[in-house]
């Protein structure tokens, strides 16, 4: 998930998904699923404002609404705000942007290496030199990508908010949330084990989020205490967790983002994530050593690069 502001008076909100999808993948999306972007914009820990996307089951051409809606975490209740096809970027008369297709994927780091010293570590073996390779994993790799930029008075000018992304799938059963991304990498670095993080995707920020900044907390702290890098490794735990709050994208509306070692504020397309989120870890300057290619964003909407070429063109919307 990524959240920067496009002008003083516009927000961007992108998620990625499907990292199988190519240029010729012809429904890189879910038609059963909601893809949704939430606000929780008065600190309640409840979503006030979101955006939710829905797509078409035509295989061969398939299509999407984005509807505007409030405190409803469930269901497709809301205004609809843009239409579009795939690979076409379309503004519409209430100011927002849409665009769904496939992208360049503009992340990067070495997986393979974070794989590899999460295993020597779950060995008893704390491998710093697994990252010296400085290889991008994610080079030349393809994904399939929803930007929306929207008027800042959609979520709330200047205001402090909490964000965060969701896939559920909906249709013949009751709505069931799979995924959850707020802050970057939690899931892939903090949580130690498949059964936390599938329970993290299925939870809400208004659920008891305890359970997973107490097992955040104690990977720190054993990953500082291999390190020798904290005089108390507990207590360096406790304050990693303390700094994640309600697993959240924090983000002031209209402001420079920046997710760094510095603070948390939105997620800009060329923050290192995963040298800051290993940083933390470790209490080290720990790190992949490679950083998103500015080659791979745009200025200007949708700021990622399509894979398709018939998907530079803006179609103006009555």
């Amino acid at each position: 998930m990524y959240l920067f502001a496009g002008s003083p008076t516009t927000t961007v909100m992108a998620m990625t998904v499907n990292p199988t999808a190519a240029a010729q993948t012809a429904a890189p999306f879910r038609d059963e699923a909601i893809y949704a972007f939430r606000f929780d914009t008065d600190h309640d820990r409840r979503e006030d404002v979101a955006f939710k996307v829905r797509f078409t089951d035509d295989a061969e051409s398939q299509r999407f609404d984005v509807l505007r809606s409030g405190a409803a975490h469930h269901g497709l209740a809301g205004d609809v705000v843009a239409s579009a096809g795939l690979n076409a970027t379309v503004v519409e008369g209430t100011g927002v942007h849409a665009f769904a297709g496939v992208v360049r994927d503009a992340f990067a780091g070495d997986a393979a290496a974070l794989e590899k010293f999460k295993a020597a570590f779950a060995d008893g073996r704390y491998q710093p030199e697994a990252f010296d390779n400085h290889v991008n994993f994610f080079h030349d790799r393809s994904v399939a990508a929803i930007v929306l930029e929207v008027p800042n008075s959609l979520i709330g000018n200047g205001l402090q908010v909490q964000a965060w992304s969701t896939v559920s799938l909906f249709g013949h059963a009751p709505e069931q949330q799979v995924a959850r991304w707020g802050l970057p990498l939690f899931t892939h670095i903090y949580l130690p084990d498949t059964e936390s993080r599938e329970r993290f995707n299925r939870s809400t920020p208004s659920d008891d989020d305890t359970p997973f900044l107490a097992a955040a907390a104690a990977t720190v702290s054993s990953y500082t205490r291999a390190a020798g890098t904290a005089p108390d490794p507990d207590v360096y735990g406790g304050r990693v967790a303390s700094l994640f709050g309600s697993l959240t994208l924090p983000y002031r509306i209209g402001s420079a983002a920046s997710f760094d070692y510095t603070g948390f504020n939105g997620r800009a397309l060329g923050d290192n994530v995963m040298d800051c989120m290993l940083t933390l870890l470790t209490n080290s300057p720990l790190g992949t050593g490679i950083t998103p290619d500015p080659a791979l964003f745009e200025t200007s909407f949708p700021y990622l690069q399509p894979m398709s070429a018939t998907s530079h063109g803006s179609t103006p919307s009555s």
